[in-house]
């Protein structure tokens, strides 16, 4: 009897199932009566949309988990005005959900924080025709920034992902944070995605978080478009941000299209591929954007412009050959008298080639706010980004057509429970389906399948190569883990890859290389105490912290050993805010936070052995084990992690399960060093013997080991890290002196002081004990008028001075 409840709360939502039903013949008979109000979305976009207002009237419910039926599929839809809707008809969204592999874009929108990639999202969604209104970040009613917090504060927190279809392509978009804090957010979208477009203010260039993101984007080789975006800015300097991308990002772009008027003038593009001019021109009724002039340029128009427009064509066209061994070949053929002469589709498949091999990045301009050069970004990413059967993965080899996908975002829904949103690099998988999780080693199975749009979701029958979608069902899968269509399939790949698999799974098996490279999360550089206001409401905090830190990787929550009390670790003071505001609304829990302090971090300075033996009788058996190892500073490449090294006595290899616990023991000892209980960096374990009773457990090994270890680092001479903040500050002049006297108060090591228009950029290395509330003394020195980004750069060792002043204030000296 669940299995039909079940389904009767999916397709009623409120109410009998009957008034439902009639409500979906009504919706049919009206749909066939108003086929009228089908309409096309802008410049050729396939976005089949209804009229909202009349779809939503009764018995669709906004932004609740209220699922309606629509012939097979199940549309979450929503009545907020913002919102198209989804066609009834199932054959009118087939394209949408079984579209071929070259007719996909998976991309994400990357930036500096408010460089304006929420906003160009959704005139993206807008002229899709997926939104029949202009969200606005200000106004808090855009579809991808549907957290409460993100709304208030007018900043994206999560990821958000959108499918919307431009030009019959399926894009699948996902909109990033842009603040330091929630970096691991672009992290794990960028690991899934095949390209990118890159957002950048035209007043200010390249930014302190543009570095950070382009560096992750370049870790997993993600071909990449620029925006210029704000060219309505009084400080929009177009060529000075083309200069800045050259230099800082040490990359070559493409111009593609040439601003006409900047800051109050810009009115439009020059498009330097097919050589006519983009002009937006607002009507009485409205200045959406939809409309707009797109004609040659000719000499009647503008002389000055058409030369200028016809240099920077030669220039990249030039600049194509010197990258395209093909174009050059024709360029310096057919075409060497008259650049003119060449066809526009012959430099847009070259300008592709080149995008595609990462050789060079296309830049294009616009203002998403005044809604000036989104159609035209648009129609880059459809030719310019790759489809992802385009995208070369060599573990497509060992899966053929198996499924092979991979998870890198998990968000709990209250009624439906983990929703883990994954992309399937091979194979495919449909709703009920069994499927194997290589990192956990385990069995789940996928009970339903949906499409994301932002908080609104459609269930689809089945799921494809090269897609993004969201699961239901997976209880135990987590951002970064591998998932397969069953154990046997996992072997079946690792015999293909030339690997021999035994039957006992361990974490140093065979199959467990076959895991796809996950996320890498970052660690916390600050943390605190969080508190219940009673201990009735302790299983209740300990829930919604296993929840938030399941959704958010870099989240940890720890014991203290010693109170007892939940320490929260985070990525910045914005990170553990959002958090603790989540906790109340989200879980109606209030909770107290103890004071900021930072994460540091703990090394060892010299090579010292020790020996430890344990020996337990327990139930009748005897468990005998001594180990004898060493640690030693590690000179290589810095690693949170230890280096687990084995001594040449071990002339035959130990068994996987015995060296699992073996490093496992170090690893948990690793976690706490023996200063200030801190993680430990840069260190090198060698493990010189291990000898056991043959009933000796595998948790005594780990035991005996973890003791050993903790015995070598006390006997060591130990050094305290701190974390080191690059640190980004935009001033007037007039305070300049100001904020470098009070920097150097804060330890802080100037690094470069250089001019963005009327203002000075100070670029300084400053320890993050000395900026913590950095805000408030910055908007207090300068007025209000000065603006700071901040990221993690290292860790450096503190003087002894500092060492034992931080040893005594926690009561140590």
């Amino acid at each position: 009897m669940g299995l039909p409840g079940r389904e009767r709360r999916t397709r009623g939502g409120s109410g009998s199932g009957g008034a439902v039903e009639a409500g979906r013949f009504r919706f049919r008979l009206w749909l066939r009566g108003r086929s009228s109000l089908l309409h096309e979305g802008a410049r050729g976009s396939a976005v089949v949309a209804v009229d909202a207002s009349s779809w939503c009237n009764g018995y669709v419910h906004c932004r609740r988990t209220r699922v309606m039926v629509i012939k097979g599929l199940k549309a979450q839809a929503c009545s907020q005005k913002n919102y198209c809707s989804l066609p009834e008809d199932v054959k009118s969204l087939r394209s949408i959900i079984t579209p071929h592999i070259s007719k996909i874009r998976n991309i994400g929108i990357m930036a500096h924080i408010d460089a304006g990639k929420t906003t160009t999202t959704e005139r993206m969604l807008y002229y899709s025709g997926y939104t029949r209104a202009l969200g606005d970040v200000d106004d808090g009613d855009t579809v991808t920034d549907f957290m409460a917090q993100e709304r208030e504060r007018g900043i994206t927190i999560q990821s958000a992902a959108v499918t919307f279809e431009w030009k019959d392509c399926r894009i699948n978009l996902i909109d990033t944070p842009g603040h330091v804090d929630f970096t691991v957010e672009v992290e794990r979208c960028l690991r899934v995605l095949d390209g990118a477009v890159a957002v950048f203010d035209a007043s200010a260039g390249v930014e302190a978080q543009t570095l950070t993101v382009w560096r992750q984007a370049d870790k997993h080789c993600i071909p990449r478009i620029c925006f210029l975006n704000k060219m309505d800015k009084n400080e929009a300097d177009f060529a000075y941000a083309i200069e800045s991308i050259k230099q800082k990002l040490k990359t070559k772009p493409l111009l593609l299209q040439l601003p006409i008027g900047e800051a109050k003038t810009f009115k439009g593009l020059i498009d330097l591929v097919t050589k006519e001019q983009i002009i937006w021109k607002p009507t009485s009724s409205s200045d959406d954007g939809k409309v707009f002039e797109q004609k040659p340029l000719t000499e009647t128009d503008d002389p000055v412009l058409l030369k200028e427009a016809k240099d920077a064509r030669n220039a990249l066209i030039e600049q194509v050959a010197d990258l395209d061994d093909e174009f050059a070949e024709l360029v310096l053929g057919e075409f060497s008298e008259n650049f003119d002469l060449l066809p526009a589709d012959k430099l847009q498949s070259a300008i592709r080639r080149v995008t595609l091999a990462q050789k060079a990045v296309p830049v294009l301009c616009g203002s998403a706010l005044k809604n000036k050069g989104v159609q035209p970004l648009l129609d880059a990413v459809v030719m310019y980004l790759p489809a992802p059967d385009e995208c070369s993965y060599d573990f497509l080899q060992w899966y053929k057509d198996d499924l092979c996908a991979l998870a890198f975002k998990v968000l709990h829904d209250k009624q439906r429970g983990p929703l883990v949103f994954i992309r399937i690099y091979s194979g495919s998988v449909k709703p009920q389906s069994v499927v194997y999780n290589i990192n956990k080693n385990c069995t789940e199975r996928m009970s339903r399948l949906i499409l994301p749009f932002a908080d609104q979701q459609v269930e689809i029958p089945s799921l494809t190569a090269g897609n993004i979608a969201i699961t239901v069902g997976l209880k135990q899968s987590a951002t970064g883990d591998t998932i397969v269509s069953s154990k046997s399939s996992a072997v079946a790949a690792a015999r293909q890859a030339g690997r021999n698999v035994g039957r006992k799974q361990s974490h140093n098996s065979e199959v467990a290389s076959l895991l796809l490279a996950g996320v890498e999360i970052p660690e916390p550089v600050f943390f605190c105490t969080i508190e219940p206001p009673s201990l009735t409401k302790q299983s209740d905090l300990d829930n919604a912290l296993t929840c938030l830190q399941r959704e958010d990787p870099s989240l940890k929550v720890k014991i203290d050993p010693d109170t007892g009390q939940n320490i929260l670790c985070g990525m910045g003071e914005l990170h553990i805010e959002i958090v603790h505001d989540r906790i109340k609304r989200e879980y109606g829990i209030e909770t107290y936070l103890g004071p900021l302090q930072v994460a540091y971090r703990e090394t060892i300075l010299n090579s010292v052995q020790a020996t430890d033996t344990l020996d337990r009788t327990i139930g009748g058996k005897r468990h005998l084990v001594t180990v004898q190892l060493g640690v030693s500073p590690w000179t290589g490449e810095r690693t949170i992690l230890p280096v687990i090294q084995y001594a040449e006595n071990f002339t035959e290899p130990l068994h996987p399960e015995l060296q699992e616990a073996i490093e496992n023991g170090i690893s948990s000892t690793s976690l706490q060093g023996p200063l200030l209980g801190f993680p430990i960096q840069d260190v090198a374990v060698t493990v010189y013997s291990v000898t056991l009773h043959p009933d000796t457990s595998l948790p005594i090994v780990s035991a005996c080991v973890s003791r050993c270890m903790q015995k070598a680092l006390k006997k060591a001479s130990k050094q305290m890290l701190e974390p080191l903040m690059s640190l980004e500050i935009t001033t007037s002049e007039d305070h300049l002196s100001t904020v470098l006297a009070d920097l150097a108060q804060r330890r802080g090591n100037i690094q470069e002081i250089h001019t963005r228009q009327d203002n000075k950029v100070v670029v300084a290395v400053v320890p993050l004990a000395e900026i913590m509330g950095y805000s408030t003394a910055l908007r207090s020195l300068t007025s209000g008028s000065a603006t700071f980004t901040l990221e993690l750069a290292n860790y450096q060792a503190m003087n002894m001075q500092e060492q034992n002043a931080l040893l005594q204030k926690r009561g140590l000296v």
